[in-house]
């Protein structure tokens, strides 16, 4: 499952862009790019758990 957290991380962080970028209150923008600043941090984490097929084969 830890594999895939990096795309799910990604795929929140565009959500939370699109949805809080398109709510027009006083500070929608701040708090949207933060949240997918956390989301990006997050996803660059779980990179580590994403197989690597070239390590594999030797």
């Amino acid at each position: 499952m830890r594999r895939y957290l990096t795309t799910i991380f990604l795929i929140l962080s565009g959500i939370v862009l699109v949805i809080g970028l398109s709510i027009d209150l006083y500070w929608s923008g701040i708090a949207s790019w933060g949240l997918a600043f956390i989301f990006l941090i997050f996803a660059t984490y779980f990179t580590k758990y994403i197989p690597n097929e070239k390590k594999n084969k030797k």
